[in-house]
C-alpha cells in the first residue's frame, strides 16, 4: 500500500507532534516581539503607543483577512516546498525590521507579516490535528497549544527585558528571525515533497472578497485606535475611516451572499453555539483589556522597574497553566459547558472587585498575588472550552468560515477593548483631577501647607523661591494625577466586574449551551 503520509517514514509520531507544535509556536513572535515591551519599541520607532497598537492590530487584522484565501495558496504549492518559503520569508520581514525606523515602512512590513502568519496556520494545525485520534488526545493537544500562547507575552516580555539589558534592540530581532531557520530546518529533514491536496489554480482566488474584507477590517481598526486621541466624530478623518470600513464590509457582506461558492460562509451563524461563543469570545477580551491598566499602575504609579514587571506576569502565567489543566480535567469529565463558563467569568470577576481595593499609592507584591493568580485561572479555564464550544458545532466543511469567526471575536475583542479601556481612563483620569485639583487651589489650609512645606524643602536644596514654588506645585499635582489615575482605575475596575456579574447570570439563564462537545467527530481547529 503506497504510503501517502507527508513525513517520512523514519520519523516517529511523538516527533511529529513536536516539529508541528513548533512550528505553530514561533508563529507568536511575530505578535508578541513588539507588544512585550510597547515603551521602548514605540521610542526605537519613534511612535506613540497608539501608533504601536495599531501596527499590532494590522498585522493581526491582515492574518485574519488572509485566511479567507490561504487555502487556495496551501493548496496550489507541494506542502514543503510552501512551508518552506514562508518560514523563510518570516524569517527575513523580521530581520529586515531591525532596519526599518520609518513608521510607515513598518506597517508594510507588518502586513506581509500578517500574511505570512496566516499562510502556515491551517495547513500544519490540520496535519497536527490527525496526529489525535481520541477526545482526550484533542483536549490536551488544545491545552498545550493555547496555553503556550497564552504563555508567550511574559516569556516574550521577559527574554525582551533581558535582551535590552545586555544587548541592543536589533539583537532580539535577529533571535526572532534566526528561529524561523529551525522551522525550515526541521521541514526540510522531516517532510517528503509529494502533494497532500489537489492541486487548484491561483486564478480562482477571490481577490476582491480579499481586499473588501482587509480594508474594513483595518479602517475599522484605526478608527477604535485613534478615536479618543482624535476626539472621535470631531474628526473629519475618524468619519472617513468608519465610513470606509462600513461600506467595505457592507459590500463583503453582499458579495458573499450572493455569489454560489462564497469565500466566507455566512451559513454558520444558523448555529447558537457559534453566535455565542462569538459574544462570549468578544467579551472576555474586553474583560482581559483591564489588565493593562495593573500593568500601568506597576510602572508609573508603584514605579516598579521592568525586570520586575516582566518577573510579576509569571505569577498570572502561573495561573494560566493551573486554569488550563482545571479546564482539560473538567472538557474530559464532560462537565457542563455553562458551568466551566460561569466558574470562568466568576474568577475573572473576583479579580476585579478584589483589585479595585489595590489600586493605592504603594503596594507590596504579597497584596496583588492572590487576585493576579486568580486572574491567570481564570483566562486559562475560559479559553480553550471558549474555542471548542464556538467551532464544534459547526460542520466541518465550514471549519474556515468558523474558525474566522473565531479569531474575529479575539481581533475586535482585544482592539476594541483596548479603544474602551484608553477612552475610560482618559475620560475617568480628567473628572477626578479636576475634582482633586479643586483642593489644592483653592483655599484649603492642608494644601496650602503641603505646598509650602514642599516649597521649603525645594529652598532648603538651594533652589529660588520662584523655583521652589514651581517645583512645589508641580510634585503636588504630580500627586493628584497619581491619585486621579487610581481612582479612574477603581471605576473602571468595579464597572467590568458588575458587568462579568450580569454577564454570569445571563450564561446560567442561557438555554443553547450545549453539555458536551463534540471534539472527535468535528476535527476543527481554530487559530
Amino acid at each position: 500500500m503506497e504510503d501517502k503520509s507527508i513525513f517520512k517514514s523514519w520519523v516517529p509520531k511523538w516527533a511529529i507532534i513536536i516539529i508541528l507544535f513548533v512550528c505553530l509556536l514561533h508563529s507568536m513572535i511575530l505578535l508578541g516581539v513588539y507588544t512585550s515591551n510597547v515603551t521602548y519599541a514605540a521610542s526605537f520607532l519613534d511612535i506613540e503607543p497608539e501608533d504601536l497598537q495599531f501596527a499590532m492590530c494590522v498585522t493581526y487584522g491582515t492574518l485574519l483577512a488572509t485566511i479567507l484565501i490561504e487555502s487556495r495558496f496551501s493548496s496550489f504549492f507541494p506542502a514543503k516546498n510552501y512551508l518552506m518559503a514562508v518560514y523563510s520569508l518570516i524569517g527575513i520581514t523580521i530581520v529586515s525590521s531591525a532596519y526599518i525606523t520609518n513608521f510607515y515602512l513598518f506597517l508594510m512590513l507588518r502586513i506581509a507579516e500578517g500574511i505570512l502568519m496566516a499562510l502556515p496556520v491551517i495547513t500544519i494545525r490540520q496535519l497536527l490535528i490527525e496526529q489525535f485520534n481520541s477526545k482526550n488526545a484533542i483536549i490536551i493537544g488544545f491545552s498545550f497549544y493555547y496555553g503556550s500562547l497564552l504563555l508567550s507575552t511574559p516569556f516574550i516580555m521577559n527574554i525582551a527585558v533581558w535582551f535590552l539589558d545586555h544587548y541592543d534592540w536589533k539583537y532580539m530581532l535577529y533571535v526572532s528571525g534566526g528561529l524561523q531557520v529551525l522551522n525550515v530546518f526541521l521541514i526540510l529533514v522531516t517532510f517528503r515533497g509529494h502533494r497532500i491536496t489537489k492541486k487548484i489554480p491561483l486564478y480562482q482566488i477571490d481577490w476582491m472578497s480579499y481586499f473588501l474584507v482587509l480594508t474594513a477590517i483595518l479602517c475599522g481598526a484605526y478608527f477604535f485606535v485613534y478615536a479618543e486621541k482624535k476626539y472621535w466624530f470631531d474628526s473629519s478623518e475618524m468619519v472617513l475611516m468608519l465610513m470606509i470600513a462600513l461600506i467595505t464590509g457592507g459590500l463583503f457582506i453582499f458579495k458573499e451572499l450572493l455569489v454560489k461558492r462564497p469565500t466566507f460562509d455566512f451559513e454558520v451563524f444558523k448555529y447558537a453555539n457559534l453566535r455565542i461563543g462569538f459574544l462570549l469570545f468578544f467579551l472576555f477580551y474586553i474583560s482581559r483589556a483591564t489588565l493593562s491598566l495593573c500593568h500601568s499602575a506597576m510602572f508609573s504609579i508603584w514605579n516598579w522597574d521592568p525586570s520586575r514587571v516582566a518577573g510579576v506576569q509569571y505569577i498570572n502565567g502561573l495561573g494560566n497553566v493551573i486554569g488550563l489543566i482545571l479546564a482539560a480535567y473538567f472538557l474530559m469529565k464532560s462537565v457542563s459547558t455553562k458551568i466551566i463558563f460561569i466558574i470562568g467569568f466568576s474568577l475573572i470577576a473576583l479579580f476585579h472587585f478584589w483589585f479595585t481595593f489595590l489600586f493605592v499609592p504603594d503596594v507590596a507584591l504579597s497584596d496583588i498575588i492572590i487576585p493576579y493568580v486568580l486572574q491567570g485561572i481564570g483566562v486559562g479555564f475560559l479559553f480553550v472550552p471558549l474555542i471548542l464550544f464556538t467551532t464544534s458545532s459547526v460542520p466541518a466543511k465550514m471549519a474556515v468560515s468558523s474558525g474566522i469567526v473565531g479569531v474575529s471575536g479575539r481581533f475586535w475583542g482585544s482592539t476594541i477593548g483596548f479603544c474602551v479601556m484608553q477612552n475610560a481612563a482618559v475620560f475617568l483620569n480628567k473628572k477626578h483631577f479636576l475634582k482633586l485639583s479643586q483642593f489644592v487651589t483653592g483655599e484649603n489650609p492642608e494644601a496650602q501647607q503641603t505646598i509650602s512645606a514642599t516649597a521649603q524643602s525645594f529652598m532648603a536644596k538651594g533652589y529660588s523661591a520662584d523655583n521652589a514654588n514651581t517645583l512645589a506645585l508641580k510634585k503636588v499635582f504630580g500627586t493628584v494625577a497619581k491619585q486621579a489615575t487610581l481612582l479612574a482605575d477603581m471605576e473602571i475596575y468595579t464597572i467590568v466586574g458588575y458587568g462579568l456579574v450580569a454577564l454570569i447570570i445571563l450564561i446560567a439563564c442561557n438555554q443553547h449551551l450545549r453539555q458536551t462537545m463534540t471534539l472527535v467527530k468535528s476535527k476543527i481547529w481554530i487559530g
